[in-house]
């Protein structure tokens, strides 16, 4: 398992730089901490969005089905009004994701937009467009984190986001970046190779950065059962450099084994996935439930989708909800099936 050839292992960066993205990360942890102590304080406040400017993507990885060749950028005057709705219902994180959220014309405005408002604001990409010059705009909007997916070591029919094309643009965010980044990997889904996930994760901890890893996913977001082989790299890559949190919570246990999970998914409540068309669903692989307008949506659907349990839950991959719903494990069971719905809903 060799890392493919890289102009620089590591960039050398002055000490003044060092000591300036230290104390950059440790504002943004007090940011998070303080947003999401309210919303931890009241289960009537998302703790995170995943809003959608942007459906088109400019890869086409076999697994996915979050993306298309056709869409149009949201306007963005209409991303702002949701952007602000989102605020008002106390929602303390803001991730925009795809589709390829870059290709969108004005993401730096409405990343200006969710900071203004008091927001965490980060961003899900495939890094394809990062340069020096974006970076530096990013930086200049206030984002505050950044996540790469990485799929392969070299691309393949399944995935053409690979370390090997990435690497560079993995070395200027190391040179650049004044926002945390986290690099994911994934196993299965056809991945060809799962230790590359290990070759990936190495190199995000070489770097300075996070990393992360997910299972792949069917089309409704349920479980796809690892080999023997990909669970013994998922437990290898547990041990390697600065880990997301997420990959502390120890939710991918029973998953990588083809086991059940019993916990209470918040999707509606605590995560909200707002699509292009502005409508709230549980999660990009549950697009159609609730399906209501993000300008209709109140704190009746909250609290009603917060009770509600969802049939999915078991085997369901998608880590962001997962990670989410951990915060209020030990919180009131839920009681309502999927579907109670508000008599208002299809207006």
């Amino acid at each position: 398992m060799e890392t493919p050839r890289v102009a620089e292992r590591r960039p050398d960066l002055p000490l003044r730089t060092i000591a300036f993205r230290k104390l950059l990360q440790a504002k943004r942890a007090m940011h998070v901490g303080r947003v999401w102590g309210a919303s931890l304080a009241s289960t009537d406040r998302p703790l995170l969005a995943h809003i959608i400017p942007m459906r088109r993507c400019n890869l086409s990885c076999t697994y996915c089905n979050e993306f298309d060749k056709v869409s149009e950028p949201v306007p963005l005057e209409a991303m702002y009004q949701r952007l602000d709705k989102l605020s008002e219902l106390g929602t303390a994180m803001i991730g925009f994701s795809g589709g390829e959220p870059l290709l969108h014309p004005h993401l730096d405005e409405m990343v200006s937009r969710v900071r203004q408002n008091g927001t965490v604001a980060f961003i899900l990409t495939n890094g394809y467009l990062l340069t020096e010059k974006r970076i530096k705009r990013l930086n200049d909007a206030g984002l505050e984190y950044l996540q790469i997916s990485i799929d392969n070591v070299n691309p393949d029919d399944t995935s053409k986001k690979s370390l090997k094309v990435l690497d560079q643009k993995l070395v200027l965010l190391a040179k650049f970046a004044e926002f945390g980044v986290n690099i994911n990997s994934v196993l299965g889904g056809g991945i060809e190779n799962p230790n590359d996930a290990l070759v990936i994760a190495q190199r995000a901890a070489d770097l300075g950065f996070t990393g992360s890893v997910g299972i792949i996913h069917g089309g409704d977001g349920t479980l796809r059962p690892l080999s023997d082989a990909e669970r013994e790299v998922h437990r290898r890559i547990k041990s390697v450099g600065s880990r997301n949190w997420g990959m502390i919570s120890g939710y991918e246990k029973n998953l990588t084994q083809g086991l059940a999970n019993n916990w209470k998914c918040r999707a509606g409540a605590r995560y909200l996935y707002v699509d292009e068309n502005g409508l709230v669903h549980y999660c990009s692989q549950q697009r159609g439930y609730p399906a209501i307008p993000l300008k209709n949506y109140t704190l009746e659907d909250i609290r009603r989708e917060y009770q509600t349990k969802k049939p999915c839950a078991p085997y369901c991959t998608v880590a962001c909800v997962q990670r989410i719903s951990l915060f209020d494990k030990w919180r009131s069971p839920q009681t309502l099936g999927v579907g109670a719905r508000r008599p208002s809903q299809s207006k």
